[in-house]
């Protein structure tokens, strides 16, 4: 039986799983909510306000990011459907029947990353340009815009799909080395949140050279016009943050293939 399973036929299940699980369903529309509202909120109070603007914060200030900001929320969404996607699998036990049903765990993994990634790969940039384009024809005619034929601006709105997509992955990659829910959610929010809050208080030599290495940093770096000070270049943080997502992956992968469901 287990000849019959294949590549492909993992996939295809996986994504029926996944769009039609409540929490895959109701990650992507917060995911959507968070990115695109917080994004057109923070803008419109933005162009209200444009008038009384400090010359100061005029001279630095960034379109692209502000139109972006709802991706500091929209990470925490899109972490949660990463660490749901499978450990949701072990606390229902129905990973027990996903396993009969293809022994090969590799291959599981495989294809349940691959669902996964390219699922959010395309909601994340479909919610990241909609955000971009919307934040620019909020500020049209009254604050600074910013438009895509620049290549550093599309680089950047590109990028902020990448982060999301990758921080899904990551997610992933802990619920395969915790497969508990809650640990893995804490986890992945403790990266985000606690380890820059453990950091602020080493001395100072040392911030700027730890920074760099948070994923949030990192998406900091990626979703910038302009290079960031002490941090990777957006590229460099790109390609960090990958390598994150693949040595968690392969801890991950090794781990479930050596220990009971």
């Amino acid at each position: 039986m287990s000849r019959d399973v294949t590549l492909g036929s993992v996939v295809r299940s996986e994504w029926l799983k996944f769009r039609t699980v409540r929490s895959s369903i109701s990650g992507v529309i917060v995911t959507f909510v968070l990115t695109i509202g917080l994004g057109a909120l923070v803008t419109s109070l933005l162009r209200a306000h444009w008038s009384t603007t400090s010359p100061a914060r005029r001279l630095t200030f960034d379109p692209v990011t502000t139109s972006l900001v709802g991706v500091i929320f929209a990470q925490f969404a899109i972490g949660v459907i990463g660490s749901l996607y499978l450990t949701s699998e072990y606390s229902s036990g129905s990973i027990r029947t996903t396993l009969a049903a293809v022994p090969n765990r590799v291959q599981l993994v495989s294809g349940k990353l691959i669902v996964l990634v390219t699922s959010l790969f395309v909601v994340s940039e479909v919610a990241c340009f909609t955000t971009f384009l919307m934040g620019q024809a909020i500020f049209s005619g009254v604050v600074p815009t910013a438009s895509l034929s620049n290549s550093t601006v599309l680089r950047a709105v590109i990028f902020a799909g990448l982060y999301l997509t990758l921080l899904s992955a990551l997610a992933f990659s802990l619920g395969l080395i915790l497969r508990q829910s809650a640990a893995c959610i804490s986890v992945f929010v403790s990266i985000l949140l606690v380890l820059p809050l453990i950091i602020i208080f080493l001395p100072s030599s040392w911030q700027n050279d730890a920074m760099r290495f948070l994923p949030n940093e990192m998406g900091r770096a990626m979703t910038s016009v302009s290079p960031v000070a002490n941090h990777f270049s957006a590229l460099g943080s790109l390609i960090t943050l990958l390598i994150y997502v693949v040595v968690l992956l392969g801890i991950g992968t090794t781990l479930m293939s050596r220990r009971d469901a």
